[in-house]
């Protein structure tokens, strides 16, 4: 190539997520890329040099100066381009001044490949391919597996933009599978799994007062499946099993809170309030099970993390999951809505000798380095990047 690549990482926002933030580290220590990052900015962070932060304050007075720059840079050296932008906003009702201060910076910039992280905002930016710009879209959990199903507008949106995208980054094959409802060919979708940094992390004594640390992170969605995991936790103490289950960023929801209170788990579970990412690792590592016990699922990164920290992993057969975790292997495996079964291997778990943990831990440490490792998902994008 005669040129790095100029690569627009999009969500939104920045910083992003924790996933989002390590591709865009790992592309920009690549040193084989240009990184534009647009967006509102949350906080201020300090990136590679290869990467640009072209962000504005969620304040008036920011969004000002961000509409005044770039319309004064696009009217005096690039209006053609402006012209024709302007055009296609007000035909889609969007030439309003918040519209112009998210798009104007980016047709600036003009990068050659925008790539955007949520399926939502398709529609917001496919207008990019009239200027010769490469749209890609991450496709991900949530936005893909059950969003377009409760709301059928969303669905016709996803058919009627999905054919125009010029290349789709699925996180799982499963998820691939599911957006071929809404027009994406295998043709233009490339399964990059995501991809963890791999550090060694300290040790973490657990169980220490013998009762079985069971963790869930992750909002109080109903298709996270939270209800099920509840009810096997009634099965588990019927059992006499002695056990404390704690969901993550479920502080405060009533149905889950309600359904506690009905089963009697009120000193057995215990719903927190979402946590810092370092925190979620701690309280990860001093756990002896991590429960997924989605209805759906991409590839959930909690479960890499855990699997890294040493921690078992019991998931439901959701999504892209098996695609991770094979029953026995590295992990445990039970089905979707399946209250019995998460109890039965909760109990499994419990009484498997020190030689068998060792061989699972070692297994669920070997398929994070080999197949979600930080270099594989960085060389796995360049590589897609310069195919489009």
């Amino acid at each position: 190539m005669s040129h790095k690549l100029k690569i627009a990482i999009y969500s939104g926002v920045i910083p992003s997520s924790t996933f989002i933030e390590r591709l865009i580290t790992g592309l920009s220590i690549s040193n084989q890329c240009e990184i534009y990052l647009f967006g509102a900015e949350k906080q201020m962070l300090r990136y590679d040099k290869n990467v640009k932060v072209v962000g504005y304050r969620n304040s008036k007075f920011s969004k000002f100066i961000q509409l005044i720059k770039y319309s004064f840079l696009m009217f005096f050296f690039n209006r053609k381009d402006k012209k024709k932008l302007d055009v296609i906003l007000k035909s889609k009702g969007r030439n309003t001044r918040l519209d112009k201060v998210k798009f104007y910076p980016v047709l600036w910039h003009k990068p050659d490949i925008f790539h955007l992280q949520w399926a939502k905002g398709i529609e917001d930016w496919i207008w990019l391919k009239e200027f010769g710009v490469k749209v890609v879209l991450s496709l991900r959990g949530t936005q893909i597996n059950h969003s377009p199903i409760a709301d059928a507008e969303l669905a016709a949106m996803y058919r009627r933009e999905f054919p125009k995208v010029d290349g789709f980054h699925a996180v799982s094959k499963a998820i691939a599978n599911e957006a071929a409802k809404y027009g994406v060919t295998p043709a233009k979708t490339k399964v990059v799994y995501s991809g963890l940094q791999l550090e060694p992390s300290l040790e973490m004594e657990k169980n220490k007062n013998g009762v079985f640390q069971i963790i869930s992170i992750g909002r109080p969605h109903w298709i996270k499946g939270y209800t099920y995991a509840l009810d096997g936790c009634k099965q588990l103490k019927d059992n006499g099993f002695k056990f404390q289950y704690t969901i993550i960023g479920a502080a405060g929801n009533i149905e889950l809170a309600y359904q506690i209170e009905d089963l009697g788990l009120q000193n057995e579970v215990i719903l927190m309030e979402k946590q810092p990412f370092n925190t979620v690792k701690e309280n990860i590592q001093s756990s002896d099970l991590l429960v997924l016990p989605s209805l759906k699922e991409g590839i959930a990164n909690v479960v890499l993390e855990a699997m890294l920290l040493k921690t078992f992993v019991l998931t439901t057969d959701c999504g892209g999951m098996t695609e991770v975790i094979n029953d026995n292997v590295n992990g445990f495996v039970v089905p979707i809505r399946n209250s019995e079964a998460i109890a039965q291997k909760i109990l499994e778990i419990s009484t498997l000798s020190i030689e068998q943990k060792d061989e699972l831990v070692n297994n669920a440490i070997q398929t994070v380095r080999n197949q979600h490792n930080e270099k594989q998902l960085i060389t796995g994008m360049l590589n897609f990047y310069k195919d489009l």
